[in-house]
């Protein structure tokens, strides 16, 4: 834990982001300490819990949405520019927590107020004080789940996990958007699983401070992958990564660079640590009943038949090889065999080796690929039907699950990503109504044995109050497509030096 420090490098650290920030519209002032962000339980107790229900209150309070005293403020601050599923998602939601934290601040008249985050890998029932419905409580929505145990998953903190962005093998950033993120949104359901009105919860804050923590906790002691900054106060210094701006409001944004670290915006977390494993299964009912209705081994769900799709040019630089059409998921899980012609499946084993190995090689080797050089699953023409809109499940994807057996200790060497209304809310948010999932590396772990056919298992995944009796998702398109476009790219990944290290300097 670090305590908040004040000695004459982080009064200067500190000035120095006064001065990067002080052109931001009604944030001109700064600290010269860290605040520390505590864990919910540690939050509810200390002096600031009142300053925070006191800030949410007034906040709800205020039907001008066009002012930043209000909720419905931060509402469309999100609904109108947060990125998912797509570059700087961490990043660009770092900002968005570091202004909100500071409108609390303003709205509540304490300068000390630090947002709290709920640490699921610890309790994952959401805090008792969000779920009471009694009249005035500011912290309660009606959910659809509470307890997000089956959201946790462990393989983001691998040991094998070191690069960061989208475009690099093995990489963080989707890993950790992919679970826990997404699913924590899914089970918890109602606002928070449709993108446009999850910051409408109050429970959305906390968990993204949490997302912002782990993000944190695994960067740490030297920033692994993530694109360095040579200097957190001149973009001139930064890699190219970090070049640009995250808009907020027209008149509210942020250098791109200065959400590198958190301490270049002089706030940390009660606890730095990555966890390591999940919470107990004994204790709480709540976790138990989830818990149940978890399988204890990942066998490949039966296969369902469904009309094909034909192989077909999809763009300039993609080309399906074929699909289904019409894909309804409800109750349980199911696979299904895409109609890959053999001829065909020899340009995925090979895209799949050249995407990788260019990677590994460097882009002389990507640039020499030429041809095929990606796979990517696609969903497409999603439709959230009125059983599912409100969340409480989603589903987890794996491409080429073994067709008997126990595939559990090695589920991450088969996982594509996740799908339940969060997921088809964002695809329908940005105007595409589809999710890919880049399949390259899933593939490049495969041998000719296990690419003798192409099926992709969608696994049921329920929350405590999940819906029954019908479906919940259409696909209308279940295709794999090859392309062109590199599946990695290495040219973000620069050595670090004395110069740019991750700390606070």
């Amino acid at each position: 834990m670090l305590n908040a420090r004040i000695n004459r490098r982080n009064f200067v650290l500190g000035s120095a982001s006064a001065l990067a920030l002080g052109s931001l519209p009604r944030f001109t002032y700064g600290q010269t300490t860290t605040r520390i962000r505590l864990e919910w339980q540690q939050f509810k107790v200390s002096s600031q819990y009142s300053s925070y229900l006191n800030a949410v209150r007034t906040m709800k309070a205020n039907t001008t949405s066009t002012s930043r005293n209000s909720w419905q403020y931060w509402i469309n601050v999100h609904r109108n520019y947060c990125p998912h599923d797509t570059a700087y998602f961490l990043a660009w939601h770092r900002g968005y927590m570091y202004y909100f934290e500071r409108q609390l601040q303003i709205v509540s008249g304490d300068p000390n107020l630090a947002l709290p985050y709920w640490d699921y890998y610890t309790n994952p029932n959401i805090p008792s004080e969000f779920t009471d419905p009694a009249s005035g409580n500011p912290l309660y929505v009606a959910r659809s789940g509470t307890n997000v145990y089956n959201a946790l998953d462990l393989s983001p903190f691998a040991s094998t996990v070191w690069n960061f962005q989208r475009g690099t093998t093995n990489a963080f950033e989707p890993k950790l958007e992919s679970a826990p993120h997404n699913p924590v949104h899914n089970l918890i359901g109602n606002f928070m699983a449709n993108v446009m009105t999850s910051p409408t919860d109050p429970i959305f804050y906390l968990h993204h401070c949490n997302i912002d923590r782990l993000w944190h906790a695994w960067a740490l002691p030297d920033g692994k992958g993530i694109p360095p900054t040579a200097n957190p106060y001149s973009s001139t210094n930064s890699s190219p990564y970090w070049a640009g701006t995250f808009t907020y409001a027209s008149d509210l944004t942020m250098p791109r660079y200065l959400a590198y670290y958190p301490g270049w915006l002089n706030y940390d977390y009660a606890n730095d640590n990555k966890p390591s494993s999940l919470p107990p299964v004994s204790g709480a009912s709540s976790i138990k009943l989830v818990q149940a209705q978890m399988s204890t081994m990942l066998n490949r769900p039966a296969t369902a038949t469904f009309a094909p799709s034909a192989a077909r040019t999809i763009s300039s630089t993609r080309r399906s090889l074929g699909g289904v059409r019409n894909v309804s998921l409800g109750d349980n899980s199911l696979s299904v065999q895409l109609p890959i012609a053999s001829t065909a499946l020899r340009q995925i084993s090979s895209a799949a080796s050249a995407g990788v190995s260019a990677a590994t090689a460097g882009a002389a080797a990507t640039a020499a690929a030429g041809g095929t050089r990606s796979v990517i699953v696609v969903a497409d023409g999603l439709a959230l039907r009125p059983l599912g809109a409100n969340g409480g499940y989603f589903y987890n994807l794996y491409l080429n699950l073994p067709a008997s057996g126990d595939a559990t200790s090695v589920k991450q060497r088969y996982f594509l990503g996740t799908l339940g209304a969060f997921e088809a809310t964002t695809a329908a948010h940005h105007g595409t109504n589809a999710v890919e999932y880049p399949a390259t590396e899933v593939l490049a772990n495969m041998t000719d044995a296990q690419l003798s056919e192409v099926t992709v298992s969608l696994v049921r995944v329920n929350g405590s109050s999940a819906p029954r009796g019908g479906p919940v998702i259409g696909i209308g398109e279940l295709r794999l497509e090859i392309s062109t476009e590199a599946a990695f790219d290495s040219s973000q990944l620069v050595p670090k030096t004395s110069e740019n290290c991750y700390c606070d300097r």
